[in-house]
């Protein structure tokens, strides 16, 4: 399931966790992605059923970056291919500027006495 979006993850470099749910009140399947590069804080969320013939049938994708609260919501896997070429590169430059902004405020200048 979602092979390309394993090659393109690994292809970037990303580590993946994959973890399989099977909620008692629905019947649909639950995959849970999560990756990253250093941590594994990102999640792709993939709500599937099975036809009659067997085969996968995805329903929903839903896409976490750094443990966001509202959820990017896909129908197939190329539509967050797509998505993800676009953006999770800027937006990991981003979120690494801030945590280096973070990092650099916390520091005492070296003439200052603690």
């Amino acid at each position: 399931m979602l092979s390309r979006t394993k090659q393109y993850l690994r292809k970037n470099g990303y580590f993946y966790k994959k973890e399989y749910i099977r909620p008692l009140l629905t019947p649909d399947n639950i995959y849970i992605f999560r990756f990253g590069r250093d941590r594994l804080d990102n999640r792709l969320i993939i709500r599937y059923s099975h036809k009659w013939t067997g085969r996968q049938r995805i329903n929903e994708i839903d896409l976490r970056l750094h443990k966001q609260k509202h959820p990017r919501i896909f129908q197939t896997e190329s539509e967050l291919l797509q998505y993800l070429e676009g953006h999770l590169l800027k937006h990991e430059a981003k979120v690494r500027a801030r945590e280096a902004k973070a990092k650099q405020e916390h520091q005492v200048p070296d003439g200052a006495s603690k």
